[in-house]
């Protein structure tokens, strides 16, 4: 791995985004505005809003880094970039890393705005720190990030990249506890909730907003960047020297 061809790949990735004027819109845009939506959809409700909104703001910019990613990958893909790519002398990990990286500050750009609109602007209170909640939010960004990475080599078009998210996302986020306590499900869904990465996620933030900062809330963030790690090594597996 060269730290040089990994910052290049990173610079190469930003810049493109700089010129998708649209993308960063949705990157930056929409996590912010669903958080609001939902102020304004709880505004009688505002117990109901209190145990959510801020794990809201952790869990939404996942969603959306997994949209990002899964379809910026595949349009290197299927327009033959990747290809090209892979014929240089470049190690997987130099292009992993480095997409990686580029997503991280786009990860950590979007949570820093998310989370203050949400503390700031929306009036959303817990009893941990806020800036644990948005730091959260970009390590579960992180995980969108490289669960997008992966995903993108099962999906032939954007459509379909589009389509992974429902499947692969949305139950994770119905399971993890948000809409009901995990311990009021059935036990089938229980066992399956423990092993989907969105489950750990989500148990963190409600740790922090709770200010529980014992050692399950380092054992779910553990699992997070254990589950960030091995989709990227999974996604590493994926990048061929040619395209099928």
């Amino acid at each position: 791995m060269s730290a040089r061809v990994t910052l290049a790949t990173t610079a190469r990735v930003l810049g493109q985004l700089r010129r998708d004027r649209r993308t960063l819109a949705l990157v930056f845009l929409v996590a912010p505005a669903l958080v609001t939506l939902f102020k304004f959809i709880f505004q009688y409700q505002s117990s109901a809003f209190e145990r959510i909104g801020a794990p809201l703001i952790g869990l939404f910019p996942l969603v959306m880094m997994f949209l990002i990613t899964s379809i910026a990958m595949l349009r290197e893909r299927t327009t033959g970039t990747l290809e090209r790519l892979m014929s240089l002398p470049l190690a997987k990990l130099d292009l992993l890393v480095g997409y990686a990286l580029a997503f991280a500050l786009l990860a950590a750009v979007q949570g820093a705005i998310t989370g203050t609109i949400g503390f700031a602007l929306l009036g959303i209170t817990t009893l941990g720190p806020a800036w644990a909640v948005v730091l959260l939010a970009i390590a579960n960004a992180l995980l969108g990030m490289a669960l997008g990475l992966f995903f993108s080599a099962f999906a032939r078009t954007e459509f379909q990249a589009v389509q992974f998210m429902p499947a692969v996302l949305l139950p994770q986020i119905l399971l993890s506890g948000l809409l009901l306590p995990r311990g009021a499900m059935p036990r089938a869904l229980q066992i399956v909730a423990d092993a989907l990465p969105v489950t750990y996620a989500y148990d963190a933030l409600a740790k922090i907003t709770a200010n529980d900062t014992g050692t399950w809330l380092w054992l779910d963030i553990v699992i997070v960047v254990g589950a960030v790690v091995l989709a990227l090594v999974l996604g590493a597996t994926t990048l061929r020297r040619r395209t099928a």
